[in-house]
């Protein structure tokens, strides 16, 4: 199949979209780093714990709602399970399956680490836009989500805000 070259416009806008996910990971880890000591995934990985019911989940959907392999998924947890953040332990419904529990010293992590880091996500992403410019990114992302995620193996994590 012969593609067709970007026009002007979609090459314009393609590469401030590469731009945006070039730079934006860097923004929020370096504030995470310093604020909080938590790289950017790993408060990911909090985060998705703290609002699961008990604060756990089976390493396999978390592996699914933050989109890591299990491998990198294991090492991040044994990482934040040195720190005392999350503990695991084996599934109570099939001892084949492991599970991830956010501690209460995990708890306090997230609990102190998100104003800092909602504030951040502001400052650099939605103070820039305007009401309007919100609903049309969140259009825009669930466009491209469906390219990217056709089987919505990470819509729990990102339709969960959904009204």
């Amino acid at each position: 199949m012969d593609s067709p070259w970007l026009t002007d416009a979609e090459r314009a806008a393609w590469v401030r979209l590469v731009a945006v996910v070039e730079l934006l990971p860097g923004v929020l880890d370096t504030q995470l780093r310093r604020d909080a000591d938590v790289s950017s995934f790993d408060y990911f990985v909090l985060a998705m714990l703290s609002e699961a019911p008990d604060r756990t989940l089976r390493m396999t959907a978390l592996a699914r709602q933050t989109n890591a392999t299990l491998p990198r998924l294991s090492h991040v947890v044994q990482r934040l399970e040195s720190r005392r953040l999350i503990e695991r332990f084996p599934c109570p419904q099939d001892r084949r399956a492991t599970n991830a529990r956010l501690t209460e010293s995990g708890w306090t992590k997230v609990v102190e680490t998100a104003p800092g880091h909602a504030a951040n996500v502001r400052a650099n992403v939605v103070d820039a836009l305007s009401p309007e410019q919100i609903t049309q990114l969140t259009a825009i992302a669930d466009a491209i989500l469906g390219r990217l995620d056709p089987d919505a193996r990470m819509s729990g994590t990102y339709n969960r805000y959904d009204r």
